[in-house]
Order: C-alpha cells, then structure tokens, then sequence
C-alpha cells in the first residue's frame, strides 16, 4: 500500500482563547486538503472565531486551500471572526495575489503581526504586507 506522497502536517496552537493558530507543512491540495479541514471541522466546533494560518512550509497549494480558507473566512465572519495568512511561501503567495484571496484575507509576516489585526478596531487598515 502506498504512502502518501505529500502529506501534510498541521500544529494547532491556541495563542488566545478564541484565536488558533494552524501551522502547516506541505502541499496542500486536493490530495491533502481534508487533514486540514477535520482540524478547522473542529476548532469552529470548539467556538473559535480567528484562524490564523500560518503557510510558510507550504510550498504548493491549490484551488483546494484556497476554497478551504475562504470556506473558514464565510463561516466566521459573522460571528464576528477573521482569517488571517502568515508569512505564505513565494508560490502560494503568488497565487493568493493572482486569484485576489490576499485582497480578501490579510497576510501577515508574522503571527504577532496578525494578532495585532485580530485586536485591531474594525475599519482600520488590513494590510500588513
């Protein structure tokens, strides 16, 4: 039985009660991408309304991560909640750039960066990057 070619690993940290911060490693893609989601399945379950991904060791993602944070992004925003990207390897932020998700969902350089929007008063600038 094969293994695997690209599994993905996913650490899940809690920096604050209500905000998760979810390291990934590896290509994330339609393969891979349900590792992901039974982790976000299960944050959301637990009350959580601010992800943090942080994609520095994801060196490929597909439309599959992409649908899979919008997804998350849908889900929150009315609780109120935000999504948050982290430090995204040169191809995925690429891609985030050319399907417009960088618009939508702020990218940070470092996961305190984003926590400072997460506290950040509505209407304020987004942008980290």
């Amino acid at each position: 039985m094969p293994i695997a070619q690209n599994p993905l690993s996913v650490e899940v940290t809690l920096p604050r009660e209500d905000v998760v911060l979810l390291t990934v490693e590896g290509c994330l893609d339609a393969d891979t991408a349900t590792e992901l989601q039974a982790h976000l399945a299960n944050q959301l379950h637990h009350g959580r309304r601010h992800f943090l991904f942080d994609l520095s060791r994801v060196p490929f993602m597909d439309s599959s991560g992409m649908n899979i944070i919008l997804r998350v992004y849908q889900e929150v925003r009315d609780r109120p909640g935000s999504v948050h990207i982290i430090d995204p390897a040169p191809a995925v932020r690429r891609i985030l750039d050319l399907t417009g998700v960088s618009i939508t969902v702020p990218v940070s350089r470092t996961a305190d960066d984003a926590l400072a929007l997460v506290d950040r008063p509505p209407g304020e600038s987004k942008e980290q990057d």
